[in-house]
């Protein structure tokens, strides 16, 4: 389990990565909002505390840095989209009657750090940690939300082994977006 007392600077570099994945036509001001009311230090105190949820972190060394964190919802997707699409999968109906499902709802790098120079790779340590996690709490089938317009992310993305499973919109503060939703199996 992460410190609870990592959860300020979880949410500064939050603050940071966040906007860099918004769509280029996103208001600062609706960023700001989605920043406030979603990735505050409090929200992540909430997330650290919550057992559905779980924050991981990519460290420069074990007390360093920190570079990048991923968000983990381990529950069955609330969202009709994205529960359709799951269901859709083969063995989603399954997952999902056996709580067997991990959204990973969060997943951001510092820019520094994200470049294929870099040896510490905290992105790849991200996926692979968020990849175990889901796998520890017997979840079969892991799921994330990706803008559409986001291309260096669908290609992260399809690297790590996930596809394209269905479409979901995304409200920041106002202005709607849309997703891809994207899947992969996880083997015991």
């Amino acid at each position: 389990m992460t410190d609870i007392g990592l959860a300020p600077a979880i949410a500064d570099v939050a603050a940071i990565t966040f906007p860099l994945a918004c769509p280029p036509h996103s208001t600062a001001e609706n960023i700001a909002a989605h920043i406030r009311q979603h990735l505050s230090a409090e929200r992540f105190i909430g997330y650290l505390t919550d057992a559905l949820h779980q924050v991981l972190v990519a460290r420069s060394r074990a007390d360093g840095e920190i570079l990048g964190y991923a968000l983990l919802v381990h529950q069955a997707p609330t969202i009709d989209d994205v529960h359709k699409a799951v269901v859709a999968m083969p063995g989603g109906a399954e997952a999902i009657a056996n709580d067997a499902v991990t959204e990973i709802s969060k997943m951001y790098v510092l820019p520094d750090h994200h470049a294929a120079h870099n040896e510490l790779r905290p992105a790849h340590a991200l996926m692979d940690a968020a990849i175990a996690a889901a796998a520890e709490r017997g979840s079969t089938l892991i799921w994330l939300g990706v803008h559409s317009g986001n291309e260096r992310a669908k290609r992260y993305y399809a690297k790590m082994g996930f596809r394209q499973i269905g479409t979901k919109s995304f409200n920041m503060n106002g202005a709607i977006e849309h997703d891809f939703v994207l899947g992969q199996h996880l083997h015991p």
